[in-house]
């Protein structure tokens, strides 16, 4: 990996953790389920839905795709915080609650890369993929 490819990489993901860092430090909660992560991901997925369009039609450099969606969006969204969400409901015997967590985290996230992708599509004229 080349220097530039590495500071790239380091400032994605700079921004990207003072985001995440931002968003979670204010508690949000929807019922009973605290929807920081979840916004974090969904967020972070919608921008990586955008991305992948935005890098195709500009023809993009790989190196924006280590600062935007390895070192960004990766640092911003999170699989290990939604576990540990989904774990702290099944100790407190939340189950309904527990299902609910993990299913909107990935199906909202899915959903947002879809979002994305839709959205920068049709910005640029492109038929939706």
């Amino acid at each position: 990996m080349k220097i530039i490819e590495l500071a790239f990489l380091a400032l994605g993901g700079v921004a990207g953790t003072f985001l995440r860092y931002k968003m979670i430090s204010v508690p949000t909660y929807l019922g009973a389920l605290q929807a920081n992560v979840l916004m974090v991901n969904v967020l972070g997925s919608f921008i990586l839905g955008a991305f992948a369009v935005i890098s195709q039609q500009w023809n993009l450099d790989g190196k924006y795709a280590l600062l935007i969606a390895f070192g960004f969006c990766g640092s911003l969204t999170t699989m290990s915080a939604v576990a540990f969400d989904t774990h702290g409901l099944l100790n407190n015997a939340k189950y309904g609650m527990m299902v609910l967590n993990a299913v909107l985290n990935l199906g909202l996230s899915v959903a947002a890369i879809f979002g994305g992708k839709a959205l920068f599509n049709i910005i640029f004229g492109n038929s939706p993929a």
